[in-house]
């Protein structure tokens, strides 16, 4: 799907050669093609073309090359930024960003019109909450509905149009927009702040290529980044890194303003990167508590309780038991099973020689290793090394329960070590809620240290990956996905890291007792690590007292205990930061219940906050406005699925279509015929013009322009002239000149 996006904009620039900018314009800049293609790395638009006769100055006609036919798949030009503002407001450890920008049909003559495509690259786990399109006398916007019935699902499924390129690069068709007409596009997601090594990082997506710098036109090209950071706590934020020169509006503890506004002669060549540290070299924590808003469907109050480890390396971390569960099932043949080897051996290189590992790799069957768990010695690395080498061959089908019940019994009875379960696969099984129930009753029943943490990794789309959360929330560990498969190596390795840095296990809060209702998300509390923040939160009805005591086992088995404070928070708006994530784990929660009461929540929970679920559909909202008049009512694009997509409207002539891509509850169907996780992306059509550029006339006219053409003519004699041209009527007396349009395909003769 990437590789076919990038070849339609390759295809798209070339046409944008054509268009003659004008005497006095400053020369267009040059277009060089990055490592990824012509993937955007920033929000995009471009203008969608089928027929290439309608790319043209809108301010200046020009001789053109003759386009006969019709792009097919369509070629897409990416559009003039006339202008660009983003706002990014950092919130614990979550970023809304809102990006606004204004671009210009600068490609289709004034006459006519296009479709526009919209790119949206996001950063790590982003999730869209909104667009919104403002064209002169018209604007869209996007609402959130409940999913009504079976139909619908069966209409996004089928979906062509609106779709993800990656995983975190989602595209939107909108209206025609007539040739120099100006429009502005602001879009709104959330992303995840990451924290390493006691730093907070955050990475926006905002380096615009050189071809969208307006030319042929003097305008202003300002660009602006508001930037607010709310950590939460009573200490300073330091800044660290920026890859923009901000400038300090606001200091306060725990809170942070900045902001950048240039004149530039080119746009933002680098993303927006910044990162900081909540000063502290201890660990330590707090407790916020809101009421909820007006027209909160849940009337509870909200509560957030975070747990920082500080930037101290001097404390102990847990020695580990380590299991790796390896799916190597047919589907994970190639790129998938070797990523997986390469973090594998990655991370086995990453214990320390008293820690112990065991590996497992499963089809329908199941290879261990070592009959016990081995320490980590050099030698015993390296024996594993050559078993990865000569087990991990794709084959066969898939069964999880069988692996990972042998897994459980491989741990010993020490106490001094953290029992870590690491399960990666690619598919889905029919007993995943037997699974989850076995796990559960499991953790019930067993010690607190010694219990197993089970950490899941997701590949592709045909794993359920809500039976994953589920069971990584059962097992209090941690949860990962790789949807694009050269992503695999790098999430393993940091899943790996986050997990296996434990340094206070089995935590608990003495607040939790005596309250009158709680739901807690996670419901159970994993522990505390160096790699990542611990944050608790949910709703409650009851009192919570000044100080809440956070007690749990330190990694030399000694008690760990500290009071944190409790405050009220004002300025955060709790329900939006955590709004994804809760819904995310209902989600989990209804599938393993079959819930259709959890499934109202979710879909309540969805349209409240503005955030896509597996139970709610999103509108494309169509507001056309007559000056003078009284404004309509809405029009709406059809029903679309969770993901922001678009269904199809009938308005001027024009279609669009609906689109859109969901995470589902995994594939069954795939899994059993073992089909690989990258066949699900879409494969590019083999040509771009359906007739004009797939044959040698074709070509020849979209090299050759009128121009080219007249040049060339008037350096040819008179004698030449009158021989091609009696030349030509003999091959027509003949009918020769039928059968080239035969043999070529082509109509432009």
């Amino acid at each position: 799907m990437a590789d076919h996006f990038s070849s339609r904009v390759e295809f798209g620039l070339k046409l944008s050669e054509r268009i003659y900018p004008g005497k006095r314009s400053a020369p267009a800049p040059a277009m060089s093609r990055s490592p990824e293609g012509y993937l955007p790395t920033a929000p995009m638009c471009y203008a969608v073309i089928s027929d290439p006769e309608t790319v043209d100055n809108p301010d200046i006609r020009s001789y053109q090359p003759y386009g006969h036919g019709r792009c097919e798949p369509p070629a897409l030009i990416p559009l003039q930024l006339h202008g660009v503002a983003m706002e990014v407001e950092c919130c614990l450890d979550t970023a809304f960003v809102t990006f606004t920008g204004k671009w210009r049909v600068h490609c289709v003559r004034a006459s006519s019109s296009c479709d526009c495509q919209l790119a949206i690259p996001m950063g790590e786990q982003g999730s869209l909450l909104g667009v919104e399109v403002d064209d002169s006398g018209r604007s869209y916007h996007t609402e959130l509905i409940p999913l009504e019935d079976e139909k619908d699902k069966q209409k996004v499924a089928k979906a062509k149009d609106g779709y993800f390129l990656k995983s975190q690069i989602y595209t939107i068709k909108i209206l025609q927009f007539k040739g120099g007409s100006v429009f502005s596009v602001k879009i709104r997601w959330s992303q995840k702040i990451l924290f390493h090594d006691g730093e907070f990082s955050l990475n926006v997506p905002f380096c615009f290529p050189s071809y969208v710098i307006p030319v042929g036109r003097k305008i202003s090209t300002r660009e602006k980044i508001y930037l607010k950071v709310n950590s939460g706590t009573a200490t300073e934020v330091l800044c660290k890194a920026t890859s923009h020169p901000l400038k300090g509006l606001i200091r306060q503890a725990g809170k942070l303003s900045l902001s950048y506004e240039a004149e530039v002669t080119a746009w933002s060549s680098t993303d927006f990167s910044f990162s900081y540290t909540v000063s502290s070299g201890d660990i330590f924590g707090g407790v916020l508590l809101q009421s909820p808003f007006l027209r909160d469907y849940d009337e509870r109050e909200i509560f957030c309780l975070y747990l920082y480890p500080g930037n101290s390396h001097d404390r102990k971390v847990f020695k580990k038991d380590v299991v790796f569960i390896v799916d190597i099932s047919a589907s994970m043949k190639g790129s998938p099973l070797e990523s997986t080897k390469n973090a594998l051996l990655a991370s086995l290189s990453q214990l320390n020689a008293q820690d112990t590992f065991n590996i497992l790799a499963f089809n329908g069957e199941v290879f261990l290793l070592s009959p016990s768990m081995d320490t980590a010695t050099r030698d015993s690395i390296l024996k594993a090394s050559k078993w990865i080498e000569s087990t991990f061959i794709a084959n066969g089908g898939t069964n999880i329960m069988l692996p990972l019940t042998q897994a459980i019994n491989l741990f010993r009875k020490s106490t001094e070590s953290v029992p870590l379960i690491f399960l990666i696969t690619d598919g889905a099984v029919e007993d995943e809620r037997e699974i989850c129930n076995f796990v559960k009753s499991y953790v019930t029943s067993g010690q607190s240290v010694r219990t197993p943490r089970i950490c899941t990794f997701g590949i592709g789309l045909y794993c359920n990956h809500y039976f994953l959360q589920m069971l990584a929330q059962i097992g209090r560990g941690h949860y990962d996905a790789a949807h694009d498969l050269d992503s695999i190596d790098f999430r393993m390795q940091r899943l790996f890291s986050t997990a296996s840095s434990v340094i206070v296990a089995d935590i608990t809060l003495d607040c939790l007792e005596g309250l009158d209702s709680l739901e807690l998300f996670p419901t159970h509390i994993p522990d505390l690590s160096f790699g990542s923040p611990l944050i608790i939160s949910g709703r409650y009805n009851g009192t919570i007292p000044e100080l809440v005591k956070v007690t749990g086992v330190l990694a030399d088995m000694t008690n760990f205990e500290v009071d944190i404070k409790v405050k009220r928070e004002k300025e955060m708006q709790l329900s939006d930061v955590f709004s994804k994530r809760h819904i995310d784990l209902l989600t989990a929660q209804a599938w393993l219940l079959e819930s259709e009461e959890l499934e109202e929540k979710v879909s309540k929970m969805s349209i409240q906050n503005k955030v896509q679920s597996e139970y709610t559909c999103m509108e494309m909202v169509l507001i056309q406005r007559d000056e003078g008049k009284k404004a309509p009512e809405p029009l709406l694009l059809k029903k679309a699925y969770s993901t922001l997509s678009l269904q199809r409207l009938e308005l001027e002539n024009a279609k669009f279509f609906l689109g859109g891509l969901s995470l589902g509850f995994g594939d069954l169907k795939a899994t059993t015929e073992n089909i690989p996780p990258a066949i699900k992306e879409a494969k590019p059509s083999e040509g771009l013009l359906e007739k004009a550029a797939s044959n040698c006339c074709g070509r020849l006219a979209d090299t050759c322009c009128c121009m080219c053409f007249l040049q060339s003519c008037s350096l040819v004699s008179d004698r030449c002239t009158i021989v091609c041209t009696q030349l030509c009527a003999a091959l027509a007396c003949f009918e020769l000149i039928k059968c080239c349009i035969e043999v070529c395909d082509c109509d432009c003769l």
